[in-house]
């Protein structure tokens, strides 16, 4: 299981809305959707967003410990 709310964090604290997001790193709707959902996205996806945001993978996606049970 994989939660987004660093994602949602960074952006908050960056003052981006989620649409800019779509531009900036080159992401569908669809995709936008996925993380809103909390949905697993391809790790390409996640690096797209790391170098529109120039931040880490850790300020994007946390892996909940559930997800090794």
């Amino acid at each position: 299981m994989v939660t987004y709310q660093r994602l949602w964090d960074t952006l908050k604290k960056k003052k981006i809305r989620k649409h800019d997001l779509m531009e900036m790193a080159d992401i569908s709707s669809t995709t936008l959707t996925k993380l809103n959902k909390d949905e697993i996205v391809a790790l390409t996806v996640l690096v797209k967003i790391c170098k529109a945001l120039d931040c880490q993978i850790e300020d994007v996606v946390e892996v909940k410990d559930e997800a090794f049970v």
